[in-house]
This record gives structure tokens, C-alpha cells and sequence, in this order.
């Protein structure tokens, strides 16, 4: 009971910040660790809340249309694929490796997090976009998915930040599309890493379908919230995400 106790609020609160900023993890993960599921278990528990909570956020996006361009609607189902391979590829070897090192992952996220929010500060707010070919959107697109989908397979927390950021500072697209494509390539690559995970045994069902009604609340309320509010929320909300985190690798978690 005190897992749930501990879990449940937290992944509330990764779920509410994962939908409007992708940084969730950082604060879903821990959680599970913190409450003493083993750091193997902690990735397959927390791919099944983290899973149904970015179904809802994504669903909410694609109701308000932010994908309907076709051009966009095919350079999503190309990068979809890539992070199926990338995501089945990091989650295959996030199982060969020891507890200690998916504990310590927290310690480069946080880096390279830091980074490139810092560096991009209007999060594709510009009023002036450069636009980029369709096939240069494309390339880019395909490679961001590849490599963070293999990222979220083997570990996840950020994920959606780096999509987004990257979706933004280098594919230039605007906040809204930038959000919802980072929300199916995360749903994505969620699904097929929950499926690895689950084939191999690693992940309590009760805790994590527990969690998921939390985190499913959370990314209810969120994406609500950057519908009506867009770029003004994003930005800060990953700061917090990372200050959270910083305190988190102070205290050696």
C-alpha cells in the first residue's frame, strides 16, 4: 500500500507535466524507484501508466486538428516506424544491463536536458517559423524518432522534451504541431517498449494499471491546458522538471 501511496500522486504529477511539456518521466520513474520496485520492474511498471496517460494527451491533440496537413500526416507514419525500431532496440538493451546504471541515467539526462531548454527559449513560439523542405522536415523527423525512440525504449524520462525540442529548434515546426507529433512518436515508441518489457516478465501489473489512472488524469488536465494556453506553459513547466530532477540527483536517488 505505501507503493501506491507514494506512486500514484507522483505519476498525477509526471502525467500533468508530461503532457504539455515531455518530461514526465523524470519524475514518474523515480517515483517507482523511491518506492522500492527493483529498476528493471520500475521501467516495465512505469511504461504501462506512462503508456495509457500519453494515449489520452495524444488523443486530445489529434481531436483539435493540429496534425490534419498531409504532407505532416506522412512525415509522422515514416518517423513512427523508425521509433519502433529505435524503441524495440533500447528497450532489448535496457534488459542486458545492471540495475546501477539505469539508476545513474538521471545524471546525463539532466545535462543534456538542461541544454537544449536553455537553448531553445521560445519553444517554436516565433511568430516568424523558418520553414524548412518537406523533405528536409522528413530527414530530420525520421532521425529524431530513430535515436530518442531507442532512448525511450532504454530508459524514457525526457523523452517527449527532446522530441520537442527538437521537433522545434531543428524541423522548425510550430508548438502545436511540434506537441502533438511528439505525442504520437512517444506513444509509439511507449508501446512498443511496454511490449518488450511485458514478454520478459518485467512489470507489476496492479501498481502500474493503478498509476495509470493518475497519470491518465494528469495528461487529461495537462493537454487541456496547452490546447488553451500553448507556449507559455511549456517552457517553464520543463524548468520545474528539471529543477525536481537536479534536487533528486542531490539527495542521490
Amino acid at each position: 500500500m505505501l507503493q501506491y501511496l507514494i506512486v500514484c500522486p507522483l505519476v498525477f504529477l509526471a502525467g500533468f507535466v508530461d503532457s504539455i511539456a515531455g518530461g514526465g518521466g523524470l519524475i514518474s520513474l523515480p517515483a517507482y524507484i523511491i518506492a522500492g520496485v527493483p529498476a528493471h520492474y520500475a521501467l516495465g511498471t512505469n511504461k504501462i501508466s506512462s503508456t495509457l496517460g500519453t494515449s489520452i494527451a495524444t488523443w486530445r491533440y489529434l481531436k483539435h486538428g493540429y496534425l490534419k496537413d498531409k504532407q505532416l500526416i506522412w512525415t509522422v507514419l515514416c518517423a513512427c516506424l523508425a521509433a519502433i525500431v529505435g524503441s524495440y532496440i533500447g528497450s532489448s538493451l535496457s534488459l542486458m544491463v545492471s540495475d546501477t546504471v539505469i539508476k545513474h541515467m538521471m545524471m546525463v539526462v539532466l545535462p543534456i536536458v538542461a541544454f537544449y531548454v536553455l537553448r531553445n527559449k521560445n519553444m517554436g513560439a516565433e511568430t516568424e517559423q523558418k520553414k524548412l523542405s518537406n523533405k528536409a522536415v522528413l530527414l530530420i523527423c525520421i532521425t529524431a524518432a530513430l535515436v530518442i525512440g531507442m532512448y525511450d525504449g532504454f530508459y524514457g524520462p525526457g523523452t517527449g522534451a527532446f522530441y520537442l525540442l527538437v521537433l522545434t529548434g531543428a524541423a522548425h515546426l510550430n508548438v502545436y504541431e511540434a506537441s502533438a507529433m511528439t505525442k504520437v512518436l512517444n506513444l509509439t515508441s511507449n508501446v512498443m517498449a511496454l511490449t518488450n518489457f511485458l514478454l520478459n516478465g518485467t512489470a507489476y501489473y496492479g501498481l502500474g494499471l493503478a498509476a495509470a489512472a493518475f497519470c491518465i488524469a494528469g495528461n487529461y488536465i495537462g493537454s487541456g491546458l496547452v490546447v488553451s494556453n500553448g507556449q507559455k506553459i511549456v517552457r517553464p513547466v520543463i524548468l520545474i522538471v528539471l529543477a525536481i530532477l537536479f534536487i533528486k540527483i542531490l539527495m542521490g536517488i
